[in-house]
């Protein structure tokens, strides 16, 4: 009679054990195939694309036009980094690197200085994504609430 009592026990344990096993590997493949999707969109339609300032606001005030212009290209050396320029009437002027975390909900932008102007400092930032709908991507400052704005209109 113990022997088949343990014989129950163990199955019943080989049994959760198997659907353990089997839901946490689902879950992987879940994250996985959900990187790989902010992966591709990323890569599709943000990377080696041509953006515009469409509206910054940096604490109420607007200074859009200060971007007038200006092209803003994010190279791909990796998929969450790589080179960034700036240009004008098919000129780079000025050049920087930009960085994204894992989940691509963050976007570090670093324009070289002293090359660039002292406007252009305020795109220096980490950025987080308020939405990556595109045409148009909107951007906050990461970490922060304060009334800072960046919206990037894609050509």
């Amino acid at each position: 009679m113990p022997v088949l009592f343990y014989r129950k026990r163990l199955f019943i344990a080989l049994l959760c054990s198997a659907i353990l096993l089997f839901a946490s590997s689902c879950k992987k493949v879940k994250e996985d195939l959900t990187v790989n999707i902010l992966e591709q969109y990323f890569e599709q339609n943000i990377l080696n694309r041509d953006f515009r300032v469409y509206l910054a606001t940096n604490l109420g005030t607007d200074i859009t036009s200060t971007y007038d212009g200006y092209l803003f290209r994010l190279l791909k050396n990796t998929n969450y980094d790589g080179p960034m320029t700036a240009s004008k009437n098919g000129t780079v002027l000025y050049t920087g690197t930009w960085s994204t975390n894992e989940d691509f909900g963050k976007l570090v932008i670093t324009l070289n200085t002293p090359s660039v102007p002292a406007e252009f400092v305020f795109l220096n930032r980490q950025w987080r994504f308020t939405e990556k709908g595109i045409p148009i991507m909107k951007l906050a400052p990461w970490g922060s609430s304060a009334d800072i704005v960046l919206h990037m209109e894609r050509l």
